[in-house]
């Protein structure tokens, strides 16, 4: 299983959508006050738009397709996942990243200053 994940990671990172490149170009190498992200990782089962490891926190771009109640089930699962595993989860559509970069910057940014969720979630807050 790991080894067909990371293999699709890798493809996905060579199939980026426009608004995954937009965004890569503006966090990329530290750009965005030094926070260094990872994008299309493994994590668990599923794989992840970016993360910052540092910050535990991931920030995924949704197209139109994520909002169909079969993706949007899915979608929910992996932010469980993530969530009880001790990351923080960012959504945006698309088309913020077209239309307000700089507001999808600003939101990611305050939550790169707030401490991370301790990882693994303390028990009775793993929301279960």
């Amino acid at each position: 299983m790991r080894k067909k994940l990371t293999t699709t990671a890798r493809r996905l990172r060579h199939e980026e959508t426009k608004a995954e490149r937009r965004f890569w170009n503006a966090v990329r190498d530290r750009r965005l006050d030094g926070w260094k992200f990872r994008r299309q990782i493994p994590r668990g089962n599923f794989i992840v738009d970016f993360v910052c490891l540092e910050a535990h926190l991931v920030v995924e771009l949704d197209g139109g397709q994520h909002n169909t109640p079969e993706h949007e089930a899915k979608d929910q699962a992996r932010i469980e996942w993530l969530e009880n595993n001790g990351y923080r989860v960012l959504r945006f559509w698309n088309n913020e990243v077209f239309e307000n970069l700089e507001g999808v910057l600003t939101v990611v940014t305050n939550a790169l200053s707030e401490p991370p969720h301790p990882s693994p979630l303390p028990p009775g807050e793993r929301g279960q």
